[in-house]
Parts: structure tokens; C-alpha cells; sequence
């Protein structure tokens, strides 16, 4: 088990495996987060700018900052919003190159789980938004088998094969999440389970999508033929194949919210 090999350097590859997702589970995340018009907003670990599009599109912000570590990422996301309200820059998510009281809104789409300290990214969350402002995120169940693939990581798994996981798992869990949103002193704090479905138009599909992931697109590639073809096997009787042969796959997110109210203060 590692955590290093989980890179995110293909825009385009990222909007096929994760993208798509993203947006599924961000329409409900959005609806539930109900923000008003007008509001300048934070992306952190913005990645190709999925969600950045969806608030763009949903939300009528005055502008939205898009930040990720990934280079290549934030090239897709700039040629993918080119002319709209949204500029990116390469940044931390422990260390937000933003003044205090600087955003309406900051959220962490699909992120938490990958910052090394979720404490500090959430404490400098709570200290970038204005006192009214809201900090938010969604993140997969990882603990409890909400993860799009995992239906692939589970046979991968029983194969004997390495599966990499992003380096705070437990971050994605509702108790976990209140802690951090109360211990950073945001008030208000509210959770939610959110599920989701995407149907692919067959096994191939699915297959050729999965090639392109950034935690184990790789290792898949480079598998003997005779090795693939196990796995594929074991994942098509796994998986919820139609008699039309489409592809239909489930997965479950944890949301969190709060507002800051007062001056923040560490607990």
C-alpha cells in the first residue's frame, strides 16, 4: 500500500475516470450546499476544473479561484474555462495563498483525503472565507466502499494486487469531518450521505475508462494479457452488466458544511 503513486497529470484521462463523477455527485452537493448568487469562490484542488465548470454553471458566482498542485491539471481546467469567471494557480491546500477574509466560499471537491494534515487545510478554509462565509466539502466513503471503482480494487485486491490509497482515508468519514469543521471553529456544522449512479455504455468502456486512473491506470496497463483477462473476467461477474451490456456502477459521498460566524479560534 502506497500513496505516492496516486498522481493526477492527465487532464483529459481525469475527465473520463474522475471528471464525470465529480460533477454527478456535485450537482446534489451543490443543491444541499444552496449558495447564493454573487459569491466569490474558493476551488481547492480544483484538478481539470470539473466542479469549477459546475459552479460556474449552477451558481452564478462573481469568480471563482481554482488551485491544485498538478501543473498539467491546471492547464486543462484554464483551456476548459478559458473566457469564464475563474483564474488557477498552482498552490497548497495547508499553506492558501489567499489573505484572511478573502472568499465566500471555499470548498474541497474530492480532496480532503489527499491533504497530508485535513486539520490544517480545513483551519486555513475557515481562515480564507469572510465572517458568513461557508466552508464545505464532499469526499468518496472510502472506509465504507463508497469509491466508484471499488468493485475494481476489491478484485485487484483478491489478485494479489497493490492498490494505492490516497493518504488520509479517514478523513472521508461524517464523524471525522464534523471533528474537523468543529475544531476549526466553524459553526452550524451539517453532514450528509450522498449516492450516485453512472451508467457506462458497455464493458469495454468501463475497461478503457479505468486504463486511464490515476492510482492504478498504470499498473493496469502493464499487465501480462493473461492477467488482464482475469481480471476482467472476475470484474464482469462482479459488476452490474444489463442484458443490453451497459455498465451500471453506484458510489456514495460524504458531504460537510459550516459557516464562520466570528473571528476563528483553534480548539
Amino acid at each position: 500500500m502506497t500513496h505516492a503513486q496516486i498522481r493526477f497529470d492527465d487532464g483529459l484521462g481525469y475527465e473520463q475516470y474522475m471528471g464525470k463523477w465529480s460533477q454527478l455527485v456535485g450537482e446534489a452537493f451543490l443543491e444541499w450546499l444552496a449558495p447564493a448568487a454573487g459569491l466569490r469562490w474558493l476551488d481547492i484542488g480544483c484538478g481539470n476544473g470539473a466542479f469549477t465548470e459546475l459552479v460556474l454553471d449552477r451558481c452564478a458566482p462573481a469568480f471563482v479561484d481554482g488551485m491544485d498542485p498538478s501543473d498539467e491539471q491546471l492547464a486543462f481546467a484554464r483551456l476548459r474555462l478559458e473566457g469564464r469567471a475563474a483564474a488557477f494557480r498552482r498552490a497548497d491546500a495547508m499553506a492558501l495563498p489567499f489573505a484572511d477574509d478573502a472568499v465566500d466560499v471555499a470548498v474541497m471537491p474530492l480532496v480532503i483525503f489527499f491533504v497530508p494534515d485535513p486539520a490544517r487545510g480545513v483551519a486555513e478554509m475557515a481562515r480564507v472565507i469572510r465572517p458568513g462565509g461557508i466552508a464545505a466539502a464532499y469526499a468518496w466513503d472510502m472506509d465504507g466502499g463508497g469509491f466508484p471503482y471499488q468493485a475494481l480494487q476489491d478484485e485487484m485486491r483478491a489478485l494479489g494486487m497493490p492498490v494505492p490509497l490516497p493518504p488520509s482515508r479517514e478523513a472521508s468519514r461524517l464523524d471525522v469531518m464534523r471533528e474537523l469543521w468543529q475544531r476549526a471553529g466553524l459553526e452550524g456544522v451539517d453532514t450528509r450521505v450522498m449516492t450516485v449512479q453512472r451508467t457506462f455504455p458497455g464493458f469495454d468502456d468501463y475497461w478503457t475508462t479505468v486504463l486511464k486512473g490515476p492510482s492504478v491506470g498504470g499498473q493496469l496497463q502493464a499487465l501480462p494479457p493473461g492477467d488482464a483477462a482475469v481480471l476482467q473476467a472476475r470484474l464482469r461477474a462482479r459488476l452490474a452488466i444489463s442484458a443490453e451490456g451497459r455498465v451500471t456502477c453506484v458510489a456514495r459521498a460524504h458531504a460537510v458544511k459550516g459557516r464562520r460566524f466570528n473571528n476563528v479560534q483553534q480548539r
